[in-house]
Formats: C-alpha cells, sequence, structure tokens
C-alpha cells in the first residue's frame, strides 16, 4: 500500500522529510504548505535542489485540508494546535516533531479531534522523541529492578543553521537574564517534560516529582559564530535539565548542553574526549550505558550544509508514517506503536 503523504513547512527538517518520502517505497508526496509567499506555487523539486517532481506549494491551509492524503508531516518552527486540529478534523494522520510527544490533559482536545475524525496523531523526532524517551525505553528492557534513567546531548550549537532562532529564541549573544526569561525553556519543558513522564509511566515509577533547570555559560573573549561574534558577558552556552524524584530520590535525567564552542566560556564547559554526542544511561541489574554519535556534524560549515540531526529528526517522523496511518484512532505515543523501521535505499528495495 502507498500512503499519500503532505509536507507542513520546508525549514531545514521540512526540507529532510521531502526527501526522505521520496526515498520511501510507501510513501507518495501529494502536497506542501510553505509559510513564505516566495515559496508558494514553486514545484517541490525546486526547493530541495531536486528536479520537478509535479507536486507544486501553497500556503493556503484550505488547501492542504481538501487535498486527498493520509497523512501530513507537521514541521513549523512554533506548533499551532489549531492547525492542528484542522488538519486532524479533516481525516489526516499528522505526524509532527514539534510536540504531542506525551501530553498530559492539555492534548485532550486534539485526542478527541482525533478520535471523532478516525485519525491519528504522533509526536516523534530525536530529542526530544527519539533518544530522551525511545531510547532509554528500549535499553531499559534489559534491566530489571531499575532505579535511574539518563538521557543526555552535548551539541555544538554552531551547527544549527537557523542564526534567527539562535540569536532571538534560544538567545545565545544575549544576556543570562535574557536566556532564563527568554521563550525556551517553556517550549523546551513541553517536551522534555512530556518525554521524561512517558520513560517514567513506561517503566512504573510513581509518585514524581520534576524539577527543571538552566545554568548559563557567558563567553570570556570574543567568540565568532555564524550569527556574529558573541562578545564578552554574552550567552555562550546553555544547559537545561529536567530531573524526576521519588521522594528525595533521584530516578531520571534528561538535559541538552548546547555550546558555542569549547574556547571561552565561563564556566569552562566543554564536550570532553567523546566530543558531541547523545548519552543514555540505566541503572539496575544490569545497569547499561551508551554514547551515540553520527548525529552531530564534523565540522561547523558541515553542520550548515547538512546537519545530521535534522536528518535523523525527519527520517524519524517519515519512517513513522505507515504505522501512524495504520494505528488506531487518537493520540498515539511510543507505548501505543509496533516497533518503527526504516526503509532500505531504493537502489537495495525489492
Amino acid at each position: 500500500m502507498v500512503y499519500r503523504v503532505a509536507q507542513w513547512a520546508t525549514g531545514e527538517v521540512g526540507k529532510a522529510a521531502i526527501k526522505a518520502v521520496l526515498a520511501h517505497p510507501e510513501l507518495e508526496l501529494v502536497g506542501c504548505w510553505v509559510h513564505s509567499p516566495e515559496k508558494t506555487g514553486v514545484d517541490v523539486g525546486e526547493l530541495i535542489g531536486h528536479a520537478p517532481i509535479g507536486v507544486t506549494t501553497t500556503n493556503s491551509l484550505d488547501d492542504i485540508v481538501s487535498l486527498q492524503a493520509d497523512c501530513v508531516i507537521y514541521s513549523p518552527l512554533l506548533p499551532n494546535p489549531s492547525e492542528v486540529a484542522a488538519l486532524l478534523s479533516s481525516q489526516k494522520n499528522v505526524v509532527t516533531p514539534v510536540g504531542w510527544f506525551y501530553p498530559d490533559s492539555s492534548g485532550r482536545d486534539l485526542d478527541t479531534t482525533a478520535r471523532e475524525a478516525g485519525v491519528t496523531l504522533h509526536g516523534t523526532g530525536i530529542d526530544p522523541g527519539g533518544i530522551t524517551d525511545l531510547y532509554p525505553l528500549i535499553f531499559s528492557s534489559m534491566t530489571s529492578a531499575v532505579t535511574y534513567v539518563r538521557a543526555e546531548e552535548y551539541s555544538d550549537i554552531r551547527t544549527y543553521g537557523a542564526p534567527d532562532v539562535i540569536r532571538h529564541i534560544m538567545k545565545f549573544g544575549g544576556t543570562p537574564e535574557e536566556a532564563v526569561s527568554g521563550p525556551m525553556p517553556k517550549l523546551l519543558g513541553g517536551g522534555f517534560k512530556q518525554s521524561l513522564r512517558m520513560i517514567l509511566d513506561g517503566m512504573g515509577f510513581a509518585d514524581v516529582t520534576i524539577r527543571p533547570d538552566l545554568k548559563v555559560a557567558v563567553a570570556t573573549a570574543d567568540i565568532d559564530s555564524p550569527i556574529g561574534t558573541i562578545r564578552p558577558g554574552s550567552v555562550a552556552g546553555q544547559q537545561f535539565s529536567w530531573e524526576a524524584f521519588v521522594g528525595d530520590e533521584a530516578v531520571a535525567r534528561i538535559a541538552v548542553n548546547w555550546l558555542m564552542g569549547e574556547e571561552h566560556l565561563d564556566p569552562g564547559w566543554s564536550f570532553g574526549p567523546s566530543g558531541p554526542r547523545y548519552e543514555v544511561e540505566v541503572r539496575g541489574t544490569p545497569s547499561s550505558s551508551c554514547t551515540i554519535t553520527g548525529f552531530h556534524p564534523h565540522s561547523v560549515q558541515a553542520g550548515l550544509i547538512a546537519n545530521e540531526g535534522v536528518v535523523a529528526t525527519a527520517a524519524h517522523c517519515v519512517n513513522s508514517v505507515p504505522y501512524v496511518c495504520e494505528a488506531a484512532p487518537g493520540l498515539k505515543s511510543y507505548l501505543d506503536l509496533p516497533l518503527i523501521a526504516g526503509r532500505a535505499h531504493p537502489r537495495l528495495q525489492r
């Protein structure tokens, strides 16, 4: 069976998702929504540097709603619940990396909308949406009596090709006070708390309290970066963490460590000998730990051309589509879906 797919937004994740859809033997791209008028009405192939593919972009929600599609890969910069509700109401499944990984009662309305329309909403990606929830759950399956779980990201934020986001939303280059009071703690907290609760519920931890924290490093000298020079005293590193406690005992931690390189930082944070990476740790009988590489670019310049973490985020969304289309209606997390697998390279497919 071939599932008809529409892509919503064509930022870095969206472009990578389009390429992954075109390479997937069970998917067909039939529509594409874009934000800017400059991208409207052009062939999708032009947006990704390919030959024309016969699918024209639109910036009209109504056009996507009226489209005959099985699923929408919804990847804007910021989520809009009313857009997601409209897509679900038009009887389209939705896969997204920008939320609804494992929501609490705040996701009840969209769950109801999806059930009434007979479709499914699934949040997925890499972090949150994979490294911070799926991977710990998988590793825990080989451990008895789990006492502690950790999933942590270490990334050079200079490789992320979204300068406006880095400076104006993440607040790199701003003051520590701007970073603490900016939008990122809330934006990240929504997703990472869902990942943490999915881990805890999936493993049966009870009566958990979650405590968020943000630590900031500032530049001690000028730091050259793709968003311009980071001046002394300005934000050049951020560590967001969410820790779960049962009583006074720490039982889980999810964290992201984002640095503008490793030089001229106070505190003197670094990636250490392992470099940029993801780490997953499960303590119990027996304990295990894993360092995951390959999702980080080898250099700043390489990351600005093609960031493997962005591609992985898109691939996880795309590979989920057939499973989501076959799932029971409603809002579904990893705890509700079967094992999701990628597909062979087109030249190696049956």
